[in-house]
Parts: structure tokens; C-alpha cells; sequence
């Protein structure tokens, strides 16, 4: 178990009513930031959303999923009631969130569409994204105290999301990229992503050769294996973030269906994980 829980960039953090990811890199950040990732466990929903499902699209009791966010909340250390919500398209689209967008999606309408990326320096305004294997993508520039996040499946990859969120780190905020601590959070794993040839040539069309070799594997016939948290590794790489500035998180979301919800490993019949990041008032 504890091989599980204990990883060499992340680990999960047991020590509360709900575990969480946490990642190392962030740790020494502590006083600033807040940043985890959901598990599937410590909730009140139940059936095939159990427990700690925290979208309120997936057939969910509403208040199941607000007691869910209330005790996701307590536990990291945010405050539940401001959290700023998208609806994510598997797009790049960059929304810049203020106090004003507090509460939106999950106390109040929400109005941010289409997007699949919030950035923020405002502090006590926690930013989350949602997932059930997709690739969760977290940005801290600590110099400028900016916090990001970005849903990178893998439309979003190949689009380069990250780059997109990069740029508006730097357009906003004048950032270095090379400030950036960057983390590469639990989805599925090349192993347990298998695509068609028509999903592999968008990768095969952005990626050099060298890049290729650790991204897409055949694997038979017309079928082959993705690995997208190398590809998301390799799109912050480009955008200058340094290479020992980015983490990437060990978990298999397909793998760990016991402790993460997974889209492929259930058909489907899953809730939702979420990211998290808060800069701490």
C-alpha cells in the first residue's frame, strides 16, 4: 500500500478525512500555494459515482457534490465557496479569472464556457479543472505569484494548451517561463491509452522523430498506444520551462481505478476528479 500512496514526484496525503495528490515540487511552496489532486475516495456520493465525485454533470446528487467540495475544500485548506469552475471543451481557450468569477460553478451560474484553462493572481480564489483520465497540467510562477490550470486531453495536447497557457502567463503578467514550476498530473498511462491511426497522426504530424519515439507506439494493426503525459512533458519543455522545473505525477488514473475514476476503465460509468490550486492570502 504504502508503494501506492508514496511516489518519487507525488504522493498521497493521507493525513486528512479525504486523500489528495500532492506533488513534491510543490511542497516547498507551502506558505504561498495551495495544489492537489482529488481521489476517488472520502465522499458521500454512491454507486458508480462513489465517492468523491465533484462534478455536478454526472447525474450526481447536487448536494452530495457540495458535500463532496466542502470536505475536498477542508481538506487543502481553501475556501470551498469562491471556487471558479469551466465548462471544458477539449480546447484551448485561456480564461482569466478575477474575485468576481468567485463562486461560479459551484454557488453561482456559470458563465465561463468553452474553456479549458484558468489563470489567477488573485489570493483565496482557488481554480479547478476536471478529469476521468484526461491530463491535468498545473503552473506556478512564484516569482510573480500566478497560479494556472489546464485540461489537456488529447485534442488539448496536440493543440498545445500548455503553450497557450504559457503565453498568457507572460502576455498578463510579464512572466519568465523559466520561472514556472510546472506539474503533470494522474491520468491514464501509455500502457492503458490505446488510439486509432486517425487520433496517432495528429501526434505524429507535431512531433519530431526523437519526440515521436517516447510519445506514439504501434501497437497492431491500426492501433497504437499514446503517451500523454510525455507529450504534455515534452509541450512545456518548448514553451521554456525548465526541464527540472517540471514534475510529472507516477498515477495511472486506468491503473488505480480503486483510487482514481476512469473514463476507459469504466465505460463511462464514472465521476469526476478535479484539480485544484489556490494562492493562500
Amino acid at each position: 500500500m504504502l508503494d501506492i500512496l508514496n511516489k518519487k514526484n507525488t504522493y498521497i496525503d493521507m493525513s486528512k478525512e479525504v486523500p489528495f495528490v500532492k506533488f513534491r515540487s510543490f511542497d516547498k511552496y507551502e506558505d504561498m500555494l495551495i495544489a492537489g489532486f482529488s481521489t476517488r475516495l472520502g465522499g458521500v456520493s454512491k454507486g458508480h459515482l462513489s465517492s468523491l465525485n465533484l462534478s455536478f454533470n454526472r447525474g450526481d446528487d447536487r448536494e452530495a457534490v457540495l458535500e463532496n467540495h466542502k470536505r475536498f475544500a477542508n481538506a487543502l485548506g481553501y475556501p470551498y465557496e469562491n471556487t471558479v469552475f469551466s465548462t471544458q471543451v477539449h480546447k484551448t481557450r485561456i480564461k482569466s479569472v478575477t474575485m468576481e468569477d468567485a463562486g461560479k460553478g459551484i454557488i453561482k451560474e456559470n458563465d465561463i464556457i468553452d474553456t479549458d484553462g484558468l489563470i489567477t493572481n488573485v489570493k483565496n480564489l482557488p481554480i479547478m479543472t476536471f478529469y476521468a483520465d484526461c491530463i491535468p497540467l498545473f503552473f506556478y510562477d512564484p516569482r510573480n505569484e500566478v497560479i494556472g490550470m489546464a485540461h489537456s486531453g488529447w485534442r488539448g495536447t496536440v493543440q498545445d494548451i500548455a503553450f497557450h497557457m504559457v503565453d498568457k502567463f507572460k502576455e498578463l503578467y510579464n512572466t519568465d517561463p523559466a520561472d514556472i514550476i510546472a506539474a503533470v498530473g494522474p491520468g491514464i498511462c501509455k500502457d492503458c491509452y490505446e488510439v486509432d491511426i486517425n487520433c496517432a497522426d495528429n501526434f505524429i504530424k507535431k512531433y519530431n522523430d526523437e519526440e515521436l519515439k517516447r510519445i506514439v507506439f504501434y501497437k497492431k494493426e491500426d492501433k497504437f498506444n499514446l503517451d500523454l503525459k510525455e507529450a504534455c512533458r515534452i509541450n512545456l519543455l518548448h514553451c521554456g520551462i525548465k526541464k527540472e522545473n517540471i514534475t510529472v505525477a507516477e498515477y495511472c488514473t486506468y491503473h488505480n481505478s480503486e483510487l482514481f475514476f476512469s473514463h476507459r476503465a469504466t465505460n463511462g460509468m464514472r465521476g469526476n476528479l478535479a484539480g485544484v490550486m489556490c494562492l493562500k492570502g
